[in-house]
């Protein structure tokens, strides 16, 4: 069978089982999301195997510190795809709410009632906990799910895969409610990207050239899981060994991922105070510090001048761009530049400033005196995010259950009709 033939096979079950799933109960949608906690947890060592055979064979082809990292599954982060299912199952389900009702004067009593949109096709790179946190997500909320990751992940999305399709089977529900793409064959995105017969909504979460080659080919709609250009503003009178602290956990504890710090921005009157202490304390953690030419002499040694494309960049590693502003005006101004509508944090004291801050910062979540790190879906209280959205349409920041429904007109009616 072609390629072309086994793609349109796979959609056409997507879109059936996809009519299935929206009718599902929520109880056997929730049993669904247990029993594959409990496989996870009971098959976690052969999971392991099959992610130590991908970690190897990447690690001898040379993938990138960051990228190896994402891929690489823990005990810790088993635990926390178990609880993501546990959480997640537990949570109310969406599907059927009413949003809001309302009646006209003509006796209609019209509402919004929450729908899945359907099939959704997820294209993303490295991290096999992915493959498990936007099936569950999908399938709370309603959706059929076609996943395509990266090659360097196939044994570990694989391995996961089978353990879905037990979980589905065992609670009655279709097995291709979520599938996973078997083939490494490139070619296979490009036709995924034209099933707009069966895939409804198309998610790519990856690096700039996955995502801007999918929002190019795509014949459906697009949510992009864009760039995570991270900044933090230091203000004038900012509480400068909490912003520190801050700093040094969006910059130092996981580097590579998409809510991690890429640029410090700091006000004129407290640079002396700040950046000193935030060289010694992120360079002996093995920052290096892009520096411009007012916060050269005062970052140490592993200072290094700024160019002009370390501005606006998406480093990936302990490397981190420093810019002295003359007050908040200048900050944000350089966000509006150079921010990609990931995430952006003020560390201050003045409310007035923060809350100026958080209506004039664009991005998908705006923080106060907290870590960029926390954009994310666990962490806000989603169970799990299918990737941060950086469009505005339909969904803007993490995307949890919630995100991953639509809204219908309803009406009730007692025999009116039109004048």
């Amino acid at each position: 069978m072609s390629l072309a033939s086994v793609m349109e096979n796979i959609g056409l079950q997507a879109r059936q089982a996809a009519r299935i799933l929206a009718a599902a109960s929520p109880a056997s949608k929730a049993a669904a999301l247990r029993g594959l906690a409990d496989l996870l947890e009971a098959h976690g060592d052969e999971i392991m195997a099959a992610n130590a055979r991908d970690v190897t064979t990447a690690r001898a082809g040379g993938l990138d510190r960051a990228r190896l990292d994402r891929l690489t599954l823990t005990p810790a982060i088993m635990a926390e795809m178990a609880a993501a299912c546990r959480h997640v199952a537990a949570l109310p389900d969406p599907v059927g709410a009413m949003d809001s009702q309302w009646q006209r004067p003509n006796g209609l009593l019209v509402g919004r009632m929450r729908i899945p949109l359907g099939v959704i096709a997820m294209i993303y790179e490295a991290r096999p906990n992915v493959t498990i946190d936007a099936a569950i997500l999908c399938l709370k909320a309603g959706n059929a799910v076609i996943l395509r990751g990266g090659a360097e992940a196939l044994h570990s999305n694989l391995a996961l895969a089978g353990l879905l399709h037990r979980a589905l089977e065992d609670a009655g529900l279709p097995r291709h409610a979520a599938q996973i793409l078997d083939t490494t064959d490139r070619a296979a995105v490009g036709l995924l990207c034209k099933m707009d017969r069966y895939i409804d909504v198309i998610i790519p979460r990856g690096g700039e050239t996955l995502v801007r080659a999918v929002t190019e080919a795509a014949a459906m709609p697009v949510l992009k899981h864009y760039m995570g250009v991270c900044h933090a503003y230091i203000d004038d009178g900012a509480d400068l060994e909490q912003a520190l602290e801050i700093v040094y956990n969006a910059k130092v504890q996981r580097p590579g991922v998409c809510n991690a710090l890429e640029c410090l921005l700091v006000h004129r009157a407290v640079a002396d105070a700040f950046l000193p202490e935030a060289g010694r304390k992120l360079g002996a953690a093995g920052v290096e510090f892009r520096a411009c030419p007012q916060a050269l002499p005062l970052l140490g040694a592993t200072a290094v001048a700024q160019h002009p494309e370390d501005l606006g960049r998406e480093f990936h590693a302990l490397v981190l761009a420093v810019r002295v502003v003359d007050d908040m005006d200048q900050a944000l101004d350089h966000i509006a530049r150079y921010g990609s509508n990931h995430t952006e944090i003020i560390c201050t004291r003045d409310h007035a400033r923060a809350m100026r801050f958080l209506r004039e910062a664009d991005a998908s979540m705006v923080a106060v005196n907290a870590s960029t790190r926390f954009n994310d879906g666990g962490q806000l209280g989603l169970g799990a995010e299918i990737g941060i959205s950086t469009s505005k349409l339909h969904a803007y920041g993490p995307m949890g259950v919630h995100e991953l429904t639509t809204a219908k007109f309803v009406v009730f009616g007692s025999g009116q009709v039109r004048d």
